[in-house]
C-alpha cells in the first residue's frame, strides 16, 4: 500500500486539544508503530505491509505531525498515545518506535505500564537524551544557525544527514528513503510557524525509573547510527529488567526504512517469542 493510499484511509479521534490521526490495519495482537520526530506514519510503510496479516498494526501521527492537530496547550506524547489505546479499547500493546517514537514508547511503559506488553526502540534510550558526539553537536549547531537565518532548506539538509550518520554521506543512502524522509519532514514543517510555543511537557526521571520497567525491551539499532544514539539504546537495554539488543548492518538512524527486511525479521522474531 502506498503512503497516498494509506492517507486516504486514516482515522482520527477527538481530544481536548484537537484530533489525533492514526491508521488501524489488520487483526491479531496489537502492534503500535511510533514514528521519529518530523516524520509521520508513512515511515512505517514496509512494516504495515509485512505485519498486518498477523497483527493489528496501528500507526499514529504524533501531535503536531502528519494529519494530527498541533498543540495549543501543554501536552505529553505518552498521554496522547494512552488516549489512543484507550479509544481503541486495547488492553495492552507492543510499542515499537524510532527516535522520538521510541522515547514515547519508553515514557508510556513508565507512565501507563498497564497498556504496554513490550517495547522496541531504535536510536534512542529514554526521552532524556544525552549528546556528546562531536558529529551530533556540530549538526545541531548548524541547524540552529540555519533556523536563526530562516534557512529551512539548510536545516532540512542537516536533518537528512542523520539518515546517513557520521560514517557515510547522504549520497550513500537510498534516494527513495531520503525522498520519503524529506517529504514527511516538509509536511510537518509546513504545519508550524516560526517562534510558535513549544507545548511539550517532559516526563521526569526517566533514566532513574527505567529500572522499574519489567516488560521485554528490544533495541534494534542501525550499525551506522551515531555513537550517542547507540550508547543510549545500549544503556536502556542494560537498565531494564529484560533488555535485548540487535543490530541492522549498513543502516543509520532509520533501519526500518533502509533495511526493512532485516528490521522486520528481527521485530518478527521478537514478537513471536513474547508470552501470549
Amino acid at each position: 500500500m502506498s503512503d497516498g493510499d494509506a492517507r486516504s484511509r486514516i482515522s482520527s479521534f477527538a481530544t481536548p486539544d484537537g484530533r489525533l490521526a492514526y491508521l488501524d490495519e489488520g487483526s491479531g495482537p496489537p502492534l503500535v508503530l511510533l514514528h521519529a520526530g518530523f516524520a509521520d506514519h508513512g515511515m512505517w510503510d514496509a512494516q504495515r505491509a509485512a505485519f498486518a496479516s498477523r497483527y493489528r498494526v496501528i500507526t499514529p501521527d504524533a501531535r503536531g505531525h502528519g494529519e494530527s492537530a498541533n498543540a495549543t496547550r501543554p501536552f505529553r506524547a505518552t498521554d496522547d498515545l494512552a488516549a489512543l489505546l484507550r479509544h481503541l479499547d486495547l488492553p495492552s500493546a507492543v510499542l515499537a518506535g524510532v527516535s522520538m517514537g521510541g522515547a514515547t514508547a519508553v515514557d508510556t511503559a513508565l507512565e501507563h505500564p498497564e497498556l504496554v506488553r513490550a517495547v522496541v526502540v531504535t536510536g534512542v534510550g529514554t526521552s532524556e537524551p544525552t549528546f556528546e558526539d562531536p558529529w551530533n553537536l556540530a549538526a545541531f549547531a548548524e541547524q540552529q544557525r540555519a533556523l536563526a537565518a530562516g534557512d529551512a532548506e539548510r536545516w532540512l539538509a542537516v536533518h537528512l544527514r542523520f539518515a546517513a550518520g557520521p560514517h557515510r554521506e547522504t549520497a550513500d543512502v537510498d534516494p527513495g528513503v531520503l525522498r520519503r524522509l524529506r517529504e514527511m519532514t516538509q509536511r510537518t514543517i509546513a504545519k508550524h510557524t516560526a517562534g510558535e510555543p513549544d507545548h511539550r511537557v517532559p516526563v521526569e526521571d526517566t533514566w532513574k525509573r527505567a529500572a522499574d520497567i519489567t516488560v521485554p525491551v528490544l533495541a534494534i539499532d542501525g550499525a551506522l547510527d551515531t555513537s550517542d544514539h547507540l550508547a543510549m539504546s545500549a544503556r536502556l537495554v542494560r537498565t531494564v529488567a529484560d533488555g535485548r539488543a540487535a543490530t541492522v548492518e549498513n543502516a543509520g538512524h532509520f533501519p526500518n526504512m533502509e533495511r526493512p527486511d532485516t528490521y522486520n525479521s528481527l521485530l518478527g522474531d521478537f514478537l513471536a517469542g513474547l508470552t501470549p
